[in-house]
């Protein structure tokens, strides 16, 4: 490269790499070696140092042949370096015709520029380039073309698969996504083409964050630990939360996608700002969310252990003050909101996830009540769901007293039971007495007022609770006055059980001895002439004051 007839007059440093070089030919073609060597307080400059040239040693050395008229090959992949060195070198055309910063914009207008995949290249490139790469604007030209040619194949595909693109966007910088993603929305781009290139730059970005309830990578997986850290990834996830369209495009993305960027948001501690974002677009599409959306954030990556429930309980919370909301504007009760098809609808889901996370020995009753609860009562027409969350839930956890256990069953409304739950639960040990005893009443008005229909509740059910939860008391006070007879008659039992030991034992212990008194007093009671009933009456003195009637019998009341 370097001629060997003339020797060389400057050693020109970049890094660790030396290059012995020509003053003549560099300043023929280099405007900025030019000045510095006229700017020398050296007279013969000798050394030179341009570590800060773009692209290092390598870029350098390109351009060092581009002076000494050397060829070499311009591609996609070096093209910003060789054009921010040019700059940098101030090898331009004002300089010197056809300067090497001339020819490597021809490359990009001509080439690089030209596709969606070269100015995606060239972006990618830019990274290690920064600022001079946005100073000459290398970066907005690539942003630009980037953007339009992303909308154009969103809305007319030139080849399958149709999102191809996406895959395209998805290597570049989360900072020139952004750009990418502002130039999109400018144009005119239709949310759902917004929401599939965040989606396949997130799961790419992100591969081990965005798992499915299995904890399954939805993407090929790779190591947290060798691509960046936690905290760059949560930088990272921030990013792409900030770019997520307005509530009202909230239908754009899948419900599960939402909730893998709550769960890493967990995960990697992200800032309540960012958590509060995802839970509140969940929030307000919680009519369409399922069970597994649920607990994919309920589980840690593993799939086993049980994350922290109170994004669940504020996402579930935040969609019941809508609703009130909505209920308030159309003239109902802030209190009770009514019963819509989504609010029926996120009921029915709640109870599926309660009986989900009911057999995990760590979810405590308060937990369990505090999500059962959130639901508004007339949001169930029916308990059967809940029921059975509340069966697994007792099932799991066998050691609960009886205090514990009606704590648990306190959600749930036994005369909300259809009938085949209600025989279920007159047949559970595992209920509490309450429980049992409401199930079995309320058949008992349904025999008596001939209902037929079993089901559903009949529609004077409420009316009736107060009567249940009296005759459910009264029945409690009689078990106890019953049990305090029982006692009291065991105790008595026992006293007269000892006065009866006491007496025989004495009678065996002192028998009467006969005297001489007794003896001749039974000798005389023999002599005795009225011994066939005669009385002797002769100390009665005769009298007209005796009144020798019969005794009128009495009648003894109480007036």
């Amino acid at each position: 490269v370097f001629s060997q007839d003339i020797p060389a007059d400057i050693l020109i440093q970049v890094g660790e790499a030396k290059f012995p070089l020509h003053k003549f030919l560099l300043v023929a073609k280099s405007n900025y070696i030019r000045r510095l060597i006229l700017e020398s307080k050296e007279p013969d400059m000798t050394r030179l140092d341009l570590s800060n040239i773009p692209g290092g040693a390598e870029i350098f050395e390109k351009a060092v042949k581009f002076c000494y008229g050397v060829n070499f090959e311009i591609t996609v992949h070096n093209v910003a370096a060789l054009h921010c060195a040019a700059e940098y070198l101030e090898m331009t055309d004002e300089y010197c015709d056809g300067n090497l910063a001339g020819r490597t914009d021809d490359f990009l207008v001509q080439v690089a520029l030209t596709s969606l995949s070269g100015a995606v290249v060239v972006l990618k490139s830019c990274e290690d380039l920064l600022p001079i790469a946005e100073q000459i604007n290398i970066v907005q030209r690539c942003v630009e073309l980037a953007s339009a040619k992303a909308c154009n194949e969103a809305n007319f595909p030139s080849r399958s698969p149709p999102n191809w693109w996406t895959d395209e966007l998805s290597i570049v910088h989360i900072n020139f996504f952004k750009q990418i993603i502002a130039s999109m929305k400018s144009r005119g781009a239709k949310p759902l083409t917004i929401a599939c290139a965040i989606i396949t730059y997130t799961e790419r970005a992100l591969p081990d964050l965005v798992r499915d309830r299995s904890g399954n990578t939805i993407t090929t997986s790779v190591s947290i630990d060798s691509t960046t850290s936690k905290f760059q990834q949560r930088e990272l996830l921030s990013a792409i939360v900030s770019l997520l369209p307005v509530e009202t495009q909230r239908a754009s993305f899948p419900i599960n996608f939402l909730s893998c960027l709550l769960r890493a948001a967990i995960y990697l501690e992200n800032d309540d700002v960012c958590k509060k974002q995802l839970e509140k677009r969940i929030s307000a599409i919680l009519e369409h969310v399922t069970v597994d959306d649920l607990l994919v954030l309920s589980y840690t990556f593993d799939g086993e252990q049980l994350f922290d429930l109170e994004s669940v309980r504020r996402i579930i919370s935040g969609f019941v003050e809508k609703e009130k909301s909505v209920s308030v504007f159309n003239g109902g009760d802030f209190r009770e909101p009514s019963s819509s098809t989504a609010m029926l609808r996120v009921a029915k889901t709640v109870d599926a996830y309660l009986g989900e996370i009911a057999t995990i020995p760590e979810l405590s009753i308060s937990k369990f009540n505090g999500i059962a609860n959130l639901v508004p009562k007339n949001a169930r027409k029916i308990d059967d769901d809940l029921y059975r969350a509340i069966d697994i839930y007792l099932k799991a956890h066998p050691n609960l007293d009886e205090i514990e256990r009606e704590k648990v069953c306190s959600a749930m409304d036994p005369l909300k039971l259809s009938y085949e739950a209600r025989v279920h639960a007159s047949q559970n040990k595992r209920l509490p007495v309450q429980i049992v005893l409401h199930a079995l009443y309320f058949d008992q008005l349904q025999l008596r007022s001939d209902k037929s229909e079993r089901s559903t509740p009949t529609p004077n059910a409420i009316s009736m609770r107060s009567q249940v939860q009296a005759d459910v008391s009264l029945a409690k006070e009689n078990e106890a006055l019953r049990t305090e007879l029982l006692q009291m008659k065991a105790y008595i039992s026992d006293i007269q059980n000892k006065n009866q030991v006491g007496s025989t034992s004495a009678r065996i212990s002192n028998p009467k001895k006969p005297t001489f008194f007794s003896s001749v007093s039974k000798k005389l009671g023999k002599l005795n002439p009225f011994k066939h009933g005669s009385k002797d009456t002769s100390h009665i003195e005769d009298g007209n004051d005796i009144d020798h009637t019969k005794p009128r019998r009495r009648r003894f009341s109480i007036s």
